[in-house]
């Protein structure tokens, strides 16, 4: 199917074409009809399935053909869970208006950047709001911007906006917007809570889940057993016997990326870290750099694993897994984007072999577990204690719990 069958308009069809997007994924087919159709829609996609397009296209030809005269109005209300994806979404809607007559106003919202400058771009006119929930909410405290004529809300990757307390923001944010509106929301898991979050929102969606299997595919997943205190090793090795040119390498914690970058660096590899300590600034310059190939190592925590739109991503390394399981796709997604191919490695040893386990069964996955000469998992895996069965009667009351928390 050509993007023409979908019923986007020429302006939109133009700058599909210059960013040479020639035919819509699976997500774009099923979604763009059902928002041109003006309807509420709740999506399950993973990453890489290109759902930002899917929601920018429809909405921006809604707004080109409802847009008023006078100062600009905030029309389209975008909220995601990471500056990077704000500024990706934002970014993407300028592109695909670039060969509108008249260009919508898009500000985006974030952390880490003066809220005065922000609040004065939104004041000065905007069409399109694009913010991390947090900021939103700041800005919304100041009582100085007009939501009242707002025709689209939109939640990017919703589920990774939980962890962020949004389940308890979204009160405050339903009250500032309009009753009468089209919601649109995106997210790779439905835990209840998510559900819980989607019921408050709407309770006329069209429910759209979209699970490719294609873009897990074209990723080479492999599991390498290596003791901890040889994991750098093994990367400089991997990485002088394969030839990538970008890297991205996923941490635990953020001084676990600044150390292991300055190591890496004084071995010779160009390679930055990539944390939320950073601040704005030197975010976005790190994350030029990498795309522009002058970094080839990012050692990055988990604000890497969503938002990321990078197209040459050759490899992604897990070195510490994912506190989470549902992040472990987040994270090899990162690779094998617009139809590439990509590797995907993780470090396991004994003391996380369990929690992979379960990432491979969260994951729908089965991977052999291989060595690198030199490099073997040294020492035998604990064997298993059966702790003793429990004593009833023995066990604390939740009214005992609870009066001893009090």
């Amino acid at each position: 199917m050509s993007f023409s069958k979908l019923g986007l308009i020429k302006e939109l069809r133009l700058s599909l074409e210059k960013k040479e997007f020639k035919q819509p994924t699976p997500i774009q087919e099923k979604v763009i009809p059902f928002v041109l159709d003006k309807s509420d829609v709740i999506v399950q996609a993973q990453t890489g399935s290109g759902k930002s397009a899917s929601f920018i296209l429809p909405t921006l030809q809604l707004w080109k053909q409802r847009k008023g005269e006078g100062k600009a109005k905030i029309k389209i209300l975008v909220l995601t869970p990471t500056r990077e994806l704000t500024l990706q979404v934002a970014s993407m809607f300028k592109e695909f208006s670039a060969f509108f007559p008249k260009k919508p106003k898009v500000v985006s919202v974030i952390g880490g950047e003066s809220i005065g400058d922000q609040l004065f771009q939104i004041q000065q006119g905007c069409d399109i709001l694009v913010a991390t929930s947090g900021r939103f909410l700041d800005v919304l405290k100041k009582k100085q911007m007009n939501l009242s004529h707002l025709d689209f809300f939109i939640l990017d990757e919703a589920d990774k906006m939980l962890g962020l307390g949004f389940e308890e923001e979204l009160e405050l944010i339903l009250e500032s917007i309009p009753d009468t509106r089209q919601n649109l929301m995106f997210s790779a898991t439905y835990p209840p809570k998510m559900k819980t979050i989607a019921s408050k929102i709407t309770t006329k969606a069209v429910e759209v889940n979209i699970i490719e299997k294609a873009v897990v595919e074209t990723i080479k997943q492999r599991a390498i057993k290596v003791d901890k205190e040889k994991r750098g090793v093994l990367l400089r090795e991997l990485l002088k016997q394969n030839d990538w040119d970008l890297v991205l390498v996923f941490m635990a914690n953020k001084r676990a990326t600044d150390n292991i970058a300055r190591k890496f660096r004084k071995y010779g590899f160009e390679s930055a870290s990539f944390n939320g300590d950073l601040d704005q600034e030197l975010r976005n310059e790190t994350l030029q750099a990498f795309k522009d190939k002058k970094v080839q190592i990012l050692f990055a925590t988990d604000i890497a694993g969503r938002g990321l739109d990078i197209d040459n991503i050759d490899c992604v390394i897990n070195y510490d897994l994912p506190r989470s399981p549902a992040d472990y796709i987040h994270r090899i997604g990162r690779t094998a984007r617009a139809g590439k191919s990509g590797v995907a490695i993780s470090f396991i040893d004994y003391e996380n072999m369990p929690h992979f386990k379960l990432i491979e069964k969260r994951s729908n996955i089965k991977l052999n577990q291989e060595e690198i000469v030199g490099f073997e998992l040294s020492g035998e895996a604990p064997k298993k204690v059966k702790g003793p069965a429990p004593v009833k009667g023995k066990g604390k009351s939740k009214k005992d719990k609870l009066r001893e928390k009090n």
